[in-house]
């Protein structure tokens, strides 16, 4: 039997700021055009956290039963470490899965904007066949798109959209920095694993350009958030407060540039997950403020 922080462990903590970055500045675009409802973006946070765990304990199960984590150095992983039955795994991602549809739900009857029952339906969907199901569309070199159209566009812009039924320019800035800085640490957990994955069978974008490709590809996505940063800065000058992040994300990058591999990535993982959440939080209170 696990133990409950061995289950809390299973949802991968760190990994929960690429939930709740993006939320924050589809709320604050949402307050930037006086738009903000705060029941709906407390209702978007709960959809968003339920995705993020659903999709951890999918991942777990998944990879768990095809052996894929049998030799990997990251995080403790709840059924290849044989600290839990699989089944039990795979019930706490549905069950994980339903609270964010269950939040979604209430969310479309609040707002009235019932076509989104199918986006939210693709997001549940996307979350179980990451890894789950016959074909995964993470074992073919499609994890790093996903990651960047849902903890991006999806995330920001659907925050912003329930709540005022608009797309704004910077809402549309803000959801490239989000997916940039996910994808980056999607991208820095590829490179952790990737001799691990070539031997399991797992195609990631990692495996697929290699080592140095993977490198100059974590470098440019951890820098384009700061570039959206200067080009809102263009209409709220306080925005530029943003690049108060740089220094926290420069030091998973000086990693990654200098050749890190193996366990010595796994910071990165953490460094780009806090500039993520640093220049989300930054960036949604200057926004609220402006």
């Amino acid at each position: 039997m696990a133990t409950v922080a061995q289950w809390i462990s299973g949802t991968r903590p760190r990994t929960l700021p690429n939930s709740i970055a993006p939320v924050l500045v589809g709320a604050g675009a949402a307050h930037h055009i006086d738009g903000f409802d705060p029941t709906f973006a407390v209702l978007a946070l709960v959809v968003a956290v339920a995705l993020q765990i659903g999709v951890n304990y999918a991942n777990d199960y998944s990879d768990g039963i095809r052996g894929t984590d049998a030799h990997r150095v990251g995080p403790f992983r709840l059924v290849g470490s044989g600290a839990a039955n699989p089944g039990s795994v795979r019930t706490a991602a549905f069950a994980a899965l339903g609270v964010a549809a269950v939040a979604g739900l209430v969310l479309v009857v609040l707002s009235g904007r019932w076509w989104m029952v199918a986006f939210g339906a693709v997001c549940i969907a996307a979350a179980w066949f990451y890894t789950g199901g016959r074909k995964p569309y993470g074992y073919s070199g499609l994890g790093e798109l996903a990651v960047f159209l849902f903890f991006g566009p999806a995330a920001v812009l659907g925050t912003l959209y329930v709540q005022t039924g608009e797309i704004t320019g910077i809402g549309i800035g803000g959801a490239v920095a989000m997916g940039s800085f996910s994808t980056g640490v999607m991208i820095a957990n590829s490179l952790r694993d990737i001799p691990t994955d070539l031997q399991a069978g797992k195609r990631t974008l990692a495996t697929t350009l290699g080592d140095k490709d993977s490198r100059r590809l974590y470098l440019a996505l951890v820098a384009i958030p700061f570039v959206i940063t200067l080009a809102i800065g263009l209409r709220v000058p306080l925005a530029l407060l943003g690049l108060l992040a740089l220094p926290v994300v420069f030091l998973g990058a000086r990693r990654v540039a200098k050749g890190a591999k193996g366990r010595d990535l796994i910071p990165v993982l953490q460094t780009t997950g806090l500039a993520m959440l640093a220049w989300g939080v930054i960036t949604t209170i200057t926004l609220v403020l402006d």
